[in-house]
């Protein structure tokens, strides 16, 4: 079984190769030749075609835009901020205006009630001074009628005596007395 895989040998020669077929007998012209020679070319053309210069004004021109927008972006950000500030002022006034007007607005409340209670205590007082003064009216109307009943009672009454006792004679003399009275004044 040792001869059962066949060996292949190869041979390689080393020495002379033979030269390319695009090289030129010189050497000197090859194709890293030509790629040198065309980015020589086209680095000298950019030069004189001042390539350079103008990719540094167009980015010179871009960092300026950039520049303004940011100078524009931080005055817009310092006029929010002021805004911010402002309205910021505004609502801390406003809620001290609001709690001003609450406390404003309570006492104005206080007052009020105050008032209606003295009013109601006055008025109380007013309504019993009427039905008291009412009732003492009442009670001198009443005293009044009673005396002027009493009154009219005792005229009656002696009229009816003085009917029973007094006739034509003993009013002679009380007129005479009268009149004598009357004159001596």
């Amino acid at each position: 079984m040792a001869n059962a895989h066949p060996t292949t040998v190869a041979t390689v020669e080393q020495g002379s190769s033979p030269a390319p077929e695009h090289e030129a007998e010189g050497g000197l012209i090859s194709a890293p030749f030509f790629i040198s020679l065309a980015m020589v070319v086209i680095i000298v053309a950019l030069v004189w075609k001042k390539v350079p210069a103008a990719i540094g004004k167009a980015l010179d021109d871009k960092i300026d835009v950039i520049r303004k927008q940011l100078a524009e972006a931080e005055s817009l950000r310092k006029d929010a901020e002021a805004l911010k500030a402002e309205y910021e002022a505004k609502a801390k006034a406003a809620d001290t205006e609001a709690a001003a007007i609450v406390d404003q607005a309570r006492h104005e409340a206080d007052s009020i009630v105050a008032q209606a209670k003295q009013n109601a205590e006055a008025l109380v007082e007013r309504r019993q001074r009427m039905a008291e003064d009412k009732i003492a009216a009442e009670e001198r109307a009443a005293v009044d009628q009673l005396r002027a009943a009493a009154a009219n009672a005792a005229r009656e009454a002696a009229v009816r005596i003085i009917r029973e006792r007094v006739d034509a004679t003993a009013d002679e003399a009380l007129v005479g007395d009268a009149i004598r009275s009357i004159g001596s004044r």
